[in-house]
């Protein structure tokens, strides 16, 4: 213990200010490295983000296009109630905007 009191006795305001500036640039160096591996980790969501989207719009084109598919089937397998059911809705929208 007492060589550790006199060691500090020892220390000028030069060591002082020498290690505080390593110390800063210590902290600065830490800042940074948290900065890189946030920007990083927002890039990495970001990224499998738009993958995400892309394969849901995909997905969605390839429904909408079946189901465009089956309704062009439906018309031409069965006109007449193609026909029937559109002239009902027509008819509804009609009364829904007649509304207004």
């Amino acid at each position: 213990m007492a060589k550790d009191t006199k060691m500090s006795k020892d220390v000028t305001v030069e060591d002082l200010s020498a290690q505080i500036s390593i110390l800063k640039d210590d902290i600065a160096a830490l800042t940074g490295s948290f900065s890189e591996f946030g920007k990083s980790t927002t890039r990495d969501a970001a990224n499998q983000a738009k993958a995400a989207a892309h394969d849901y719009a995909d997905l969605t084109k390839e429904k909408a296009h079946e189901a465009q598919k089956s309704a062009e089937d439906f018309v031409r397998t069965q006109p007449a109630t193609a026909m029937g059911i559109a002239a009902g809705v027509g008819f509804l929208v009609g009364l829904i905007a007649a509304r207004r």
